[in-house]
């Protein structure tokens, strides 16, 4: 049985993947959601990367699990990408959903320019907010969605943003799918595309927004469920 590790990105914890969970379970597999530190229901905890990381190597570690797809959207894909050469042979295949994949040395901020996120981060005490409404529109999110993302989410430590990621391999060894959500830019970010170039990862497409978990649940369920399939 494989078992999918879920992590959803910032502001968000498991309850985010309520509505993919169903899907992966009629296909067969165990869905283990998992929220990070400082987030939802472990909101106020202290939380860095490298905490982030331990959340998840830790989770797998003591449920002993095997088989494993860990899957990390947005910011997530920062600490997963690392959990996954982390747990060893564990590791069935990692999926990183229009997310940040972690570069040795280099922060989340690190990949776009965050001069807007620090000075958020400097006006609320460490903590990133989760943005206003407007900033979510055209994800393809319905209105009752993005007020779910605005008030259920959690603001997210930033230290966590800004601690660097420490990888003791190359990433590209690593078999991996990237999902990349067409209405947040066609493109895939300069780090991924020259990921991609490995024979170990593959490139998915979905027609939708940077939330596929709430835009798009039950085929991002169905891309998940392949990745896990096509290894």
């Amino acid at each position: 049985m494989t078992h999918f590790v879920l992590v959803a990105g910032a502001w968000l914890g498991a309850w985010a993947w309520d509505e993919v969970a169903p899907g992966l379970r009629e296909a067969g597999h165990e869905v283990h959601a998992v929220t990070l530190s400082g987030l939802a229901e472990r909101k106020g905890v202290p939380a860095g990367l490298r905490t982030h990381v331990q959340d998840i190597v830790g989770h797998v570690e003591r449920h002993d699990l095997r088989d494993v797809v860990l899957v990390g959207h947005s910011y997530a894909g920062i600490p997963v990408g690392q959990a996954a050469e982390r747990i060893g042979d564990r590791l069935r295949r990692v999926v990183f959903v229009d997310s940040g994949v972690p570069v040795d040395g280099q922060s989340f901020l690190s990949s776009f320019d965050s001069a807007p996120v620090r000075q958020a981060l400097d006006a609320n005490d460490g903590l990133w907010p989760p943005l206003p409404p407007a900033e979510y529109a055209g994800q393809e999110l319905t209105g009752e969605q993005i007020e779910r993302i605005v008030t259920e989410g959690t603001p997210h430590p930033g230290a966590s943003l800004t601690e660097p990621a420490v990888l003791k391999r190359p990433l590209g060894e690593l078999p991996a799918t990237y999902v990349k959500c067409l209405l947040d830019g066609a493109e895939p970010m300069p780090p991924v595309a020259e990921l991609l170039k490995s024979e170990r990862w593959e490139l998915v497409e979905m027609d939708t927004g940077h939330w596929p978990m709430f835009s798009r649940p039950r085929e991002l369920a169905r891309v998940l469920a392949e990745s896990a399939a096509g290894d």
